[in-house]
């Protein structure tokens, strides 16, 4: 007897059960879902060493073993975290930017308890200055993730920090506003990321003279933006480029090794280099 069609007895259930597409989609939600919950476990671990403001004079330094090219007069680098976060969430991502020889690396906290961003905003205008003071550098680029994002965009844009600002990058910031979470209203700070807010229509206000140029990463998974085009960046004055990142979470975002090339790539680049970020299918990492 031919057989000619058999079911492969290994066949994972999941693909006897849901339709092609549904089954891929939701294996890479699977996958994304474990990696968030191991990046929160790991940074739930890490929370403690980053409560503390970074000491200024500290050089950052590559992991034990690792080389590290020579160093290249590049502009500082200021990270910036989400709410209720640290600047340990960047400890990965410092790495690989000391790695490719940037010794100008700060990674700036603000309280938890901030609740405006615009005072947000105007404490990391001083802290700007006194980096541009200390290094002797006329500007800085920033990345700033979720939160982080919308902090530097405000100083950026309201505050006159286009002159200190070369290159933003943002990581999940919700540029239009998230509607996730409703039940974290009750936080000022979490209605002012609302659609409609007072901080977002003040940020879709017109700025002419700026001359920052953007890049905002934003992820086919990320829970925390709803909706998800929300971490696009799209405002007819700024020079803005929106990289897709497909297969990771909000989390990852900060974290993902193929995210922090892409970053390296962003901040080797020109203040005027444009299409050089991401291509037509954006950057796909699982």
């Amino acid at each position: 007897m031919m057989v000619t069609r058999a079911v492969q007895p290994l066949r994972p259930l999941y693909q006897l059960l849901l339709p092609a597409r549904l089954a891929g989609l939701s294996v890479t939600l699977l996958k994304a879902t474990a990696l968030e919950v191991t990046i929160l476990a790991g940074h739930l671990l890490l929370y403690p060493t980053g409560i503390i403001q970074e000491r200024r004079s500290q050089a950052p330094s590559p992991p034990n073993g690792a080389a590290q090219l020579p160093a290249r007069p590049e502009l500082p680098v200021v990270l910036l975290h989400g709410f209720i976060d640290n600047r340990s969430v960047f400890v990965l991502l410092r790495r690989n930017l000391a790695q490719q020889g940037r010794n100008h690396v700060q990674s700036l906290n603000y309280s938890p308890l901030t609740c405006d961003i615009r005072t947000a905003a105007e404490l990391l205008g001083r802290h700007i200055e006194e980096i541009c003071a200390r290094t002797g550098s006329p500007q800085v680029d920033i990345v700033g993730h979720s939160l982080g994002g919308l902090i530097a965009r405000y100083y950026v844009q309201r505050l006159g920090g286009h002159s200190r600002i070369r290159t933003l990058v943002t990581l999940g910031t919700p540029h239009s506003g998230t509607r996730a979470v409703p039940l974290a209203n009750a936080h000022p700070i979490v209605r002012q990321m609302r659609p409609g807010s007072d901080v977002i229509e003040e940020l879709a206000l017109p700025a002419p003279d700026c001359g920052t140029r953007f890049v905002s990463f934003w992820s086919d998974l990320d829970s925390v933006m709803d909706p998800l085009e929300s971490a696009c960046l799209d405002h007819p004055d700024l020079l803005a480029e929106n990289v897709p990142v497909t297969g990771i979470g909000h989390l990852a975002l900060p974290v993902h090794p193929a995210v922090a090339a892409r970053i390296r790539q962003v901040l080797d680049a020109g203040p005027t280099d444009t299409g050089v970020v991401a291509g037509p299918t954006g950057l796909t990492v699982a």
